[in-house]
């Protein structure tokens, strides 16, 4: 265990994730500039769901044993359950929102919690985070289009044969119906859709353990 780790478990000063090579830290000043832990609190859960992966992983290499990975994922779904109700949340100390579920992890399990940093980096960390809060964006956006479309849809029954004037080059054209010019919005959002849902399967590769 590093002495970022010793210090975490002991409840000395705040982890650093990357301080295992400095005796000293930074100004005060700088520190105050790199904390983001206000903002990317919202990635707190797709940092546990990658997590557990990871932990799953590291058993599956042979770094961590039978016990240790039970442990360990136990201690991971206890802080899932934390940062859902409420109940643990970051501090002030906490430079971003892998430094407080490490300090948490490390509350939990002591020791054994510094082993999860084996084969990851922070940076596969928020490009794990961002992807899974993304693609699950995506899909949020996805239902709610879908939701759009059938109202239009219903809108679009409910007119029947009301005219509507029809454009063309800027200029007055025949009249069309009013319900082809709410389905032509129908089929540009489905285009929509294609697009999101494109992204997501392309997105779909984890990128932990890049490096």
């Amino acid at each position: 265990m590093g002495s970022d780790e010793q210090s975490a478990s002991s409840g000395g000063s705040p982890t650093r994730l990357w301080g295992g090579r400095f005796e000293g830290g930074p100004a005060d000043a700088l520190a105050r500039l790199s904390l983001s832990v206000q903002f990317d609190w919202r990635l707190a859960r797709y940092d546990l769901l990658a997590s557990r992966a990871h932990a799953r992983m590291l058993h599956r290499a042979g770094l961590l044993t039978d016990g240790e990975a039970d442990s360990m994922l136990k201690a991971l779904d206890d802080l899932d359950r934390a940062v859902e109700d409420g109940t643990f949340r970051p501090t002030l100390a906490d430079e971003d929102v892998h430094t407080a579920l490490e300090r948490g992890l490390l509350e939990r399990l002591g020791a054994l919690g510094g082993k999860l940093r084996a084969g990851r980096s922070r940076n596969d960390q928020v490009a794990t985070d961002l992807r899974l809060y993304l693609r699950d964006h995506a899909r949020l956006i996805v239902s709610r289009l879908a939701e759009l479309q059938t109202a239009l849809i219903a809108q679009a029954e409910a007119c029947g044969d009301t005219p509507a004037p029809g454009m063309t080059h800027l200029q007055h054209a025949q009249p069309v119906l009013f319900a082809h010019q709410l389905l032509a919005h129908v089929q540009a959002f489905a285009r929509d859709v294609s697009r999101l849902r494109d992204w997501d399967r392309r997105a779909a590769v984890s990128p932990l353990g890049a490096g």
